[in-house]
């Protein structure tokens, strides 16, 4: 992603993500002797056919148009009676779907123990907005797979883990303005002639399940072989172990990747527009609005720019928001 950076603070997370995750060096001997071949994360499958949601009809619609705040943010701790938010203040914690796998947007450090990234930073705004302590924050690790059914069963309040926005899922769950946009693009070893996702045709390219990265592969006119996996990381494993030739997702987990292995690049320019909202149960019409009127806050406030800045390095204007009431 243009405009994404290392950050010098984040150096010795970086190299200890480096250690776990580098490729071996093409000189190490081989473990268990010339015929040993990588184990496969758990669950991976190459499709053979796009994933069933990729060809569901679905209405049309301006996916990036989410409901309008109603008034301006009533202080924190004193939410309007019978709202979704004052049931959310009363049970003492924001529950939130992120992810623990992507360095820079939701990832666990590995000397803290603690999660941190964009997405995280985003969520405890909405718990500083709530509570006035963005603190009082209860986090949930979610696949990509699990986003939906997680808010569907009630086990979290909101997800905040790079997830598009696109009329399918508003079906299902009710969505923020975009937060943040992003666009699918090419993760190939340093040493690939692989010039972006129209040279990848018959080759083996890996996304999480229930992504729309996954889709978006499946349906390449270059036809290359998507492979499915739970999480990103195990992308990231199946291509040091040359199990795939190429990662395909939103530039901002692959700035994360090539962030943590020196021994890959981004290539190609974006092929689709992946524009991040924060999801929330489809009966939760005025935490949307809720969570609307905090973002345009956040927007003019600086806050957006300044978590940017600290994950992402020195950040455009924030995604303008669009209502559809």
């Amino acid at each position: 992603m243009t405009g994404v950076r290392k950050r010098g603070g984040l150096a010795a997370v970086v190299a200890a993500l480096v250690v776990a995750c580098a490729p071996v060096p093409s000189g190490a001997p081989d473990v268990g002797g010339a015929s040993a071949v990588p184990p496969r994360p758990a669950d991976a499958v190459e499709l053979t056919a796009p994933p069933s949601s990729a060809s569901a009809a679905v209405p049309s619609c301006d996916a990036t148009a989410s409901l309008r705040p109603q008034g301006p943010l009533p202080a924190a701790g004193q939410m309007p009676a019978g709202s979704t938010m004052e049931r959310i203040v009363r049970n003492g914690r924001l529950r939130v779907g992120v992810d623990q796998n992507t360095y820079l947007m939701g990832f666990r450090n590995p000397f803290s123990g603690q999660l941190e990234g964009f997405d995280v930073d985003m969520a405890r705004e909405v718990a500083r907005a709530l509570f006035g302590d963005p603190e009082k924050i209860q986090f949930k690790v979610l696949t990509s797979e699990q986003r939906i059914p997680a808010l569907e069963e009630g086990s979290v309040d909101i997800v905040v883990r790079t997830m598009t926005v696109n009329c399918e899922r508003w079906q299902k769950v009710n969505f923020s303005t975009v937060y943040y946009q992003a666009g699918q693009r090419v993760l190939v070893p340093s040493s690939s002639d692989a010039t972006g996702i129209e040279s990848l045709g018959g080759k083996k390219v890996c996304a999480t399940r229930g992504s729309s990265s996954l889709v978006n592969v499946a349906n390449a006119p270059s036809r290359p072989i998507a492979v499915e996996v739970p999480n990103w990381t195990d992308c990231l494993v199946m291509l040091q172990q040359g199990q795939v030739d190429a990662i395909s997702t939103d530039d901002t987990i692959l700035a994360g990747f090539a962030a943590q292995d020196p021994y890959t690049k981004i290539v190609g320019p974006q092929f689709t527009a992946e524009p991040y909202g924060m999801a929330v149960p489809k009966a939760s019409e005025d935490f949307v609005r809720f969570v609307n009127a905090l973002l345009e806050r956040l927007r003019v406030d600086g806050t957006w720019a300044q978590v940017h800045r600290r994950w992402l390095g020195e950040p455009p204007a924030p995604p303008v928001a669009k209502y559809r009431d």
